[in-house]
């Protein structure tokens, strides 16, 4: 076991490897699957852009999530084609859950499948599943345990029963598993969590600094129940602000290695469903003990900033402490403040707060873009359901100046924190000497291949962006070309464009900064209750600050890794939950029309969103009516064969909803096309000869 095991992280570590087919050496690579429908796969290489696709023949039986070597037996290359391939060996089965249907059949079961990611049903042991209270109709929860080549379906066995297939919560555990993210905590940690005292004692005061005399609030969405920052402000007789950013210190609490802590670790994250939060911690923590409420006494790791009138950070201190929240307020109520602020003399204590820092916060705000940081104003739509789940509108969520007070004090005490570890700074009386293992929220610079093609789109349309040749120079190229296209219907094509050429935050022990936020150092300490790495900082800043040694760079690498592969699942079933309750809400929409603009392509289908809601379906191309359309990829547009029509990016168009499949979280819009659309445009015959490679004929003008 321990041979194999070994083998497969050697063959990790050599990612590329060649093999004999015949006279022909074939590059091999390790990496995860991706399935379809139809059962062909994709194999996703890590540090690699582009997949290798696998004929359904050639799979080995290989399925979703599973861990495989594959071997490229065709490069693709300038043509435009994708990489292909064979798997050559599974080397591990992915231990996810499948979805599907409970099925009998006298004294056999099987789990009919209806996922996109899984084409063959999973045969199970009837008598197993009927115990764990399966019954015919079902939706279930299985693995797969093997799949011999004798067999013609994979073999398993039931894992949960998930219940009514349309109930709300069916669907929503159903996410959950598919995504084999827990949905409850087991009695072992809700025990361990229970045995955990709530009284604050003298010994757990000893060495904190108490700011429970220093005016101190929580600002939160409306619905939050956990309040995990707070801020506390004091005006020092010198004329400058002494700000508090005080965190809920989850590590008092969560001691390494305990039932909870492997708990939390696990999970990496909370996770934010449409009608719910999954939370990294038991309940007594997240919304009891560690929640910064108001008029309870909190244990808190705090930075302190003493700050000018104009904004300078003039002195910085990171501490444990103990805070007493004065006032639990939600945006809303802090944005009115600062919306209509209250005559001076007449202002609470709490208003004349929320000025001082929002002025502050401004100044932060401006001071970070003029350093180069990058700011994607995509809009956010929120979907609200009523109590039973049911869809009921949706909406735009808009950031506004209170959100930005709170972001600002956050980003100013996560990057604090990562300067003095990564600079080995002196703090509090203890130096350093040198930098220490940590934990950082890195963030690379973009694709300047995707950005020069961004270039040549945003000439289409007559704008001239400088060519990037730096990440620095990037960042001013993007900000000019999406401030001069803001307003415009363009406008949205650029940011997504620009979007994909981004690289993906992730949490490393290695910092090379972090680009969209112009730092050069950041990190995540402002979170625990809901983040993993911010505990994991909680627990390294404890050591360091006591002069302790440097932490064991390699495991703190692992768990980097770890936290970032647990964000990432996260991040795609809430995406997919709010997929549902869209495809949900439109299912009574069904022939209604729509105008929209054009948000994506690929050979197969236009992607539109609809301007109220941004609700983004799929216009196949097989039913474009007006003409047979292809997909010109490196100019990414669509264009007509016979008439040269050509369909873009942020192309305004309108649609009628055809088909809300909520099984499959899918929609399918009809393009409305009108008679002209079907004929040939004098200007077009330019463009139908050059990809016809015929030559043009220039016609008389009188």
């Amino acid at each position: 076991m321990k041979k194999k095991k070994d083998k497969r992280q050697q063959t990790r570590k050599q990612g590329a490897r060649s093999s004999r087919s015949g006279r022909k050496q074939v590059p091999q690579y390790v990496g995860k699957v991706q399935m379809t429908r139809d059962g062909f796969i994709f194999v996703i290489i890590e540090g690699q852009d582009d997949d290798v696709y696998v004929k359904a023949s050639k799979t080995r039986q290989a399925l979703n999530g599973d861990l495989v070597r594959v071997a490229v037996t065709h490069q693709g290359g300038s043509s435009g084609k994708r990489r292909e391939g064979e798997v050559v060996e599974i080397l591990e089965r992915s231990k996810a859950p499948f979805v599907g249907y409970m099925h009998f059949v006298g004294a056999q079961a099987w789990v009919l499948m209806q996922s996109k990611q899984m084409p063959y049903d999973i045969m199970v042991d009837a008598e197993q599943a009927r115990s764990m209270g399966a019954k015919i109709g079902m939706k279930v929860a299985a693995v797969v345990d093997r799949w011999d080549r004798k067999d013609p379906c994979p073999r398993g066995h039931v894992t949960d029963v998930l219940g009514t297939p349309g109930d709300n919560e069916t669907e929503m555990h159903a996410i959950l598993t598919e995504f084999n993210l827990p949905y409850r905590f087991s009695n072992e940690v809700e025990h361990a969590a229970d045995k955990i005292p709530e009284e604050i004692t003298e010994n757990d005061l000893k060495g904190r600094k108490d700011f429970r005399d220093v005016l101190t609030f929580t600002i939160d969405p409306s619905d939050a129940k956990d309040f995990d920052d707070a801020l506390s402000l004091r005006k020092l007789p010198d004329g400058n602000y002494e700000v508090g950013v005080h965190i809920a210190d989850v590590s008092h609490y969560v001691k390494v290695g305990s039932a909870v802590d492997l708990e939390a670790r696990e999970r990496g994250t909370s996770v934010y469903l449409v009608d719910r939060t999954v939370p990294m911690l038991p309940e007594k923590l997240c919304n009891k003990l560690c929640s910064l409420r108001q008029d309870e006494d909190k244990l808190t790791f705090s930075v302190v900033f003493t700050m000018g009138p104009k904004g300078a950070v003039k002195s910085r201190w990171i501490g444990r402490t103990v805070i007493c929240s004065n006032a639990r307020l939600d945006y809303e109520t802090a944005q009115a403040v600062i919306d209509n602020p209250p005559e001076e003399g007449k202002r609470t204590p709490v208003e004349d707060a929320i000025l001082t820092l929002d002025k502050l916060a401004r100044i932060l705000r401006e001071a970070r873009f003029r350093a180069g940081a990058i700011n994607f104003d995509r809009p956010e739509m929120k979907v609200e359901v009523d109590d039973s789940g049911k869809p009921l509108r949706v909406y735009q969520k808009i950031a506004r100046e209170s959100n930005n007070l709170i972001e600002e004090f956050m980003l100013l005490a996560n990057r604090t924190v990562a300067e003095f570890v990564g600079t080995g700074g002196k703090m509090n009386g203890v130096a350093m000497k040198s930098a220490k293992t940590f934990v950082y929220r890195v963030h690379g610079e973009p694709n300047f291949e995707k950005l020069e093609g961004l270039r040549g789109f945003a000439a289409n349309f007559g704008y001239k962006m400088a060519e990037a040749t730096s990440g620095k120079g990037a960042a001013k190229s993007l900000r000019e070309l999406l401030g001069s296209a803001k307003g415009k219907p363009e406008y949205e094509a650029f940011e997504n464009i620009a979007l994909r050429s981004m690289a993906k935050a992730v949490y490393s022990t290695d910092n090379i900064g972090h680009y969209g936020l112009a730092f050069t150092f950041y990190t995540h300490f402002t979170s625990p209750i809901r983040r993993y790495p911010d505990l994991m900082v909680h627990r390294l800043l404890s050591i360091y600050l006591r002069g302790g040694d440097s932490a064991d760079k390699a495991k703190f690498e692992r768990e980097c890794v770890h936290a970032s592969e647990r964000e990432l699942v996260a991040a795609d079933a809430e995406r997919t939950s709010v997929k549902y309750k869209l495809v949900e809400y439109m299912q009574d929409k069904i022939g209604m029309e729509f105008d929209g603009t054009v948000s994506g392509m690929t050979e197969w289908g236009m992607y539109v969103e609809i301007d109220e809601t941004h609700i983004e379906g799929m216009v196949p191309l097989r039913e474009m009516r007006s003409d047979y359309y292809e997909f010109d990829e490196p100019h990414y547009r669509l264009c007509g064969r016979r008439t040269g029509r050509e369909f873009r990016l942020g192309d305004r168009v309108r649609i009628r909803v055809k088909n809300a499949n909520l099984e499959q979280r899918l929609l399918d819009y009809e393009l409305i096309e009108n008679e002209e659309d079907f004929s040939v445009p004098e200007l077009s015959r330019a463009a139908i000869a050059i990809r016809s490679k015929r030559p043009v004929t220039k016609r008389k003008t009188r």
